[in-house]
């Protein structure tokens, strides 16, 4: 089973990238962050893929995550819904039987620190919760948390700049330590330059000097068998990020034609 994520920083302007990615690697699972639109502006086909269940959750200009089941391997519709925690469009969930993926785009926290920690904050209770109920669990996205001191390029380096604070690690090592695996780092454990984003300035992607902070988080009993970021796709400005596990679809006994549920009051953060 292959499962994608990428921060696309817009879904308009990078539709016809997001189908070129499913056409070259046709993943099972696809999250998306950053769509920056309500699913009325969603360009089609994408917005109504066929042979995908789609689930896209924004509004116009700002945030917003997205779902994509491929059909094939999900026959029944996943039961899609919204984490306790999710505020401003942050973050959506499938489930198929006992399997759960998320699709999670956390707040840089520029211009609210606090509420970036608050929503952590839930993130890890999130996290414990889902583990306490024996589910299979995949939680992917942009987390806008650099877990460790080589995951920033040292040219890129500051002393408690946010996405690099002990509090935010901590919490972000407290989500892991949830029965958690950092998939990315599992497969390339001494790579000291393996990052996904860079800032769009001073030609930083093509020399490669970037922060990692887009994961494929998954549960230990899954058994990955690959995972690489793909830092020459795309215009975005991060990189999409590949995961492969040695997993058999979940049984699902959901109706083909279950709808799916109302996105919930919005509380802005900021």
């Amino acid at each position: 089973m292959k499962i994608a994520t990428w921060n696309v920083n817009g879904i308009r302007a990078r539709s016809s990238e997001v189908l070129s990615l499913i056409e070259r690697e046709h993943p099972d699972v696809f999250c998306l962050q950053e769509i920056k639109a309500s699913r009325e502006l969603v360009p089609e086909p994408l917005g109504s893929l066929p042979g995908y269940w789609s689930f896209w959750h924004g509004h116009k200009g700002y945030s917003g995550v997205a779902l994509l089941l491929k059909k094939a391997t999900f026959p029944g519709r996943p039961r899609f819904s919204h984490p306790e925690f999710d505020q401003e469009t942050r973050a959506v969930q499938a489930e198929v039987g006992d399997l759960r993926v998320a699709s999670i785009y956390v707040p840089n926290g520029g211009k609210d620190f606090d509420a970036k920690l608050r929503f952590l904050e839930g993130f890890e209770k999130y996290a414990a919760a889902a583990r306490s109920g024996s589910s299979r669990l995949v939680l992917c996205g942009d987390l806008n948390v650099a877990r460790e001191e080589r995951d920033v390029h040292p040219k890129l380096q500051k002393a408690d700049q946010i996405g690099t604070t002990a509090v935010e690690r901590g919490l972000l090592e407290k989500i892991i330590g949830h029965g958690m695996v950092d998939v990315l780092r599992k497969f390339a454990p001494d790579d000291d330059r393996l990052f996904t984003w860079w800032a769009p300035w001073r030609n930083l992607r093509e020399r490669n000097i970037g922060w990692r902070i887009d994961y494929v988080l998954a549960s230990e009993p899954l058994r990955a068998t690959s995972c690489a970021a793909f830092r020459e796709f795309g215009t975005s400005d991060h990189g999409p990020v590949l995961a492969e596990f040695d997993l058999a679809p979940p049984q699902y006994e959901g109706a083909p034609d279950e709808p799916p549920p109302a996105p919930p009051a919005q509380i802005p953060l900021l």
